[in-house]
């Protein structure tokens, strides 16, 4: 009888990337691994992903990757989606650049706790952003755990806020300082979207805390349970909905990413928000973000 031998699968032999986690709630940073093989390997981006679910947010180092390997390994996650307003490298269809330099004074700088795109009515399910050219200092990006935001709040507020809804527009945030016939275009286009207040993650089942900077206000607050006259509703949603927002600011749910050319970071859109921290004009900060197209909250 003839034997024959098969080489053990990868997943048998390699040793797991190494990942070292930089806080106690999110984010690791990954050593010894290249993310353009990651981009045309099943096995190493089944590792990756399976780190990026657990930890929230990956960081890289050292990543001399090409623009088109990193298309390719953001679309492994799945397709990728421009943006309406800031614009998309000409070669490179969902390879948004976000490149501010001397020609981007500080008041045209958007700095705020969000979550991507939670105007579309399928937000992204995550990105991969890589720092082309950066400041010497300054720069940093913070993202923060929304399902450990979730996890911590109050019973009696997560009582309140089940089953509640809030709506979320790009004209009240981008369309802002457009003159207002671009503005309007720009509703009908993307008309406001509306999601769960408190959103369950497909993969992992977690509950996430899911309002962010996009969300304008409730959209089935005004109920016989929580408002008793009209001057219940104006207050009471009002404050309930910034206190909401306000979670992301809470340092222990937060990690705190120092950028240097070439490191990159990967999230997942669908669990946490981050802040772009806009603290260097008028020095050069150069990225660039693969955006991935995501599910519709439930």
């Amino acid at each position: 009888m003839t034997t024959v031998e098969f080489a053990p699968s990868r997943a048998a032999t390699a040793t797991p990337m190494d990942a070292r986690p930089l806080t106690c709630s999110i984010g690791a940073e990954l050593h010894g691994v290249d993310l353009a093989a990651v981009s045309r390997d099943d096995d190493l981006f089944a590792e990756l992903k399976s780190l990026l679910l657990k930890h929230k947010v990956l960081f890289f180092r050292d990543q001399d990757m090409s623009q088109a390997e990193h298309v390719a390994l953001a679309q492994r996650f799945g397709s990728l989606e421009d943006h309406p307003v800031v614009g998309s490298d000409p070669e490179h269809a969902g390879l948004v650049r976000i490149y501010k330099d001397l020609d981007s004074p500080p008041e045209h700088y958007e700095n705020a706790y969000h979550c991507d795109a939670t105007w579309r009515d399928n937000p992204p399910m995550g990105c991969v952003l890589r720092c082309v050219d950066g400041p010497e200092v300054g720069g940093d990006t913070i993202w923060v755990n929304m399902a450990l935001a979730y996890e911590r709040l109050p019973e009696r507020i997560k009582e309140q806020i089940a089953g509640l809804r809030a709506r979320h527009s790009i004209e009240a945030t981008f369309g802002a300082r457009m003159p207002i016939e671009q503005r309007l275009e720009l509703k009908e286009r993307f008309p406001d979207a509306e999601h769960p207040v408190v959103r369950t993650h497909p993969e992992t089942g977690e509950k996430v805390l899911f309002v962010n900077c996009f969300a304008t206000h409730f959209t089935n607050f005004h109920t016989p349970e929580n408002v008793r006259c009209g001057i219940d509703y104006a207050p009471g949603a009002g404050d309930l909905l910034r206190y909401l927002i306000s979670q992301a600011s809470i340092p222990e749910y937060q990690v705190r990413w120092r950028w240097t050319k070439n490191s990159v970071a990967i999230w997942d859109n669908r669990s946490t928000q981050h802040y772009a921290v806009q603290d260097y004009w008028p020095a050069v900060r150069k990225m660039e973000r693969a955006g991935i197209v995501g599910d519709r909250p439930f």
